[in-house]
């Protein structure tokens, strides 16, 4: 069946439309081929420069053996062993105060005084209450004895005055009648001790019982050292009133000295007691000191993330104070005789495929490495170079056409001032 006009008309736009549609593409082809052409003419150009260039003169790095140590760089502070804040117990005006900040005091020293007038009293009549208690607790039968035998003896010379014929009878009736008396007021006095004899007691308990609590009152208006310890700060000063619970001076007590530091809980792994460590006070940049790591906190603190690490320092400087900020470098690892290379010869070192350049047949190649412990500017390599083997700056690329010249052994160049 014949196409009609009208179809074939509609027809040829179409046709039109796709022989343009290739031969647009055939020109896209063809420009791309011109592309690749012209990248590849580059690529042989470059290589083949790369080719005639004369050999860079460069010197390497030999690996040697040497000791290696990884540390651990915090900051941290000087804590004492030991830290009291005192304060009164009772309220009071102060009315002298007897240290000031860096005095060393003993143990027992006075330190400050308050106003004690109202507690001496009170123990004043606790003392005299006491007396009188005591006084009441002697025993009327005793009084009662001494009666009896004043007048047994009063009756004895009556008797013997009446003999004589110097008194009369009725002087001697006298002194009878007062004997019978002295002896039943004894027997009665001995009677009443056993039954009152306890009360008396208890008066004279209650009695002594005050005059202690009397004396511990008047002890508090003195607030002494609890032992040895320096005067790190004072917040009171005479005529200040104080209430108890209020800090009046902090102390730090004689002891070995401390340092304590936070480190994040990721250095729990290298972190162990009895690791060494190098101190240096930021107010004394030029001095360092040994420290050792005695102590790691049980837990972690949750809100900061860090432990706390505490270190004892056998012998400290002079200079050292309560709170002083320190750098502290914690050594964590340490290889006697490793393979060594300055770490900054090392590439993508942090990476999982660590490697370096080495010289082979006239030419920069890579090699793979695998790295151990990694110093402050050398790195162990486990694996991937010898002894004695050479290593090249860290800005010779791969290819390059070198010549060695001397060969360095210094292991730990500066990362900033690479061998050139």
């Amino acid at each position: 069946m014949t196409d009609s006009p009208d179809q074939a008309v509609a027809a040829f736009p179409v046709g039109r439309r796709m022989e343009e549609h290739d031969v647009g593409r055939g020109r896209t082809v063809r420009r791309l081929l011109m592309w690749v052409s012209v990248a590849l003419v580059i690529a042989a150009a470059v290589t083949e420069l790369t080719r005639r260039m004369p050999p860079q003169r460069v010197p390497a790095t030999v690996v040697v053996r040497r000791d290696v140590a990884r540390t651990l760089v915090l900051s941290g502070r000087v804590r004492p062993v030991a830290r009291s804040r005192l304060g009164a117990t009772t309220g009071g005006t102060v009315r002298s105060v007897l240290v000031r900040a860096g005095d060393h005091v003993s143990r027992g020293q006075l330190l400050l005084l308050l106003d004690d007038a109202p507690a001496a009293a009170v123990l004043a009549q606790a003392r005299a209450a006491l007396v009188t208690a005591e006084a009441r607790t002697r025993s009327t039968a005793d009084q009662a004895e001494l009666a009896r035998r004043q007048t047994s003896r009063d009756l004895e010379r009556a008797r013997v005055l009446f003999a004589a014929g110097a008194i009369s009878p009725r002087d001697l009736e006298v002194a009878v009648r007062a004997a019978a008396v002295a002896r039943s007021e004894m027997d009665v006095a001995r009677a009443r001790a056993t039954v009152g004899a306890s009360t008396s007691l208890a008066d004279v308990a209650r009695a002594r019982a005050v005059v202690a609590g009397a004396v511990a009152q008047l002890a508090l208006a003195r607030v002494t050292a609890p032992a040895a310890a320096t005067v790190l700060s004072r917040a009171v000063e005479q005529g200040d009133v104080v209430v108890p619970g209020r800090v009046l001076l902090d102390m730090a007590l004689d002891g070995p000295t401390e340092l304590v530091v936070y480190p994040r809980e990721e250095s729990l792994v290298d972190l162990r007691p009895g690791a060494s460590a190098i101190v240096s006070a930021d107010a004394f940049p030029g001095n360092t000191f040994a420290a050792r790591l005695t102590w790691v906190a049980p837990m972690v603190d949750p809100a900061q993330g860090t432990v706390e690490v505490r270190l004892a320092v056998p012998a400290p400087p002079s200079y050292l104070r309560a709170d002083m900020t320190v750098s502290i470098n914690i050594e964590v690892a340490r290889h006697a005789r490793a393979l060594v290379v300055p770490l900054h010869l090392v590439r993508d070192a942090g990476s999982a495929a660590p490697w370096v350049a080495v010289a082979r047949d006239g030419r920069a190649v890579r090699r793979a490495v695998r790295l151990g412990i990694k110093g402050d500017h050398e790195v162990e390599i486990v694996s991937g170079l010898a002894e004695g083997e050479g290593v090249l700056p860290a800005d010779i690329m791969p290819g390059r056409r070198v010549r060695l010249t001397t060969l360095s052994r210094d292991a730990v160049a500066s990362p900033a001032e690479p061998a050139r």
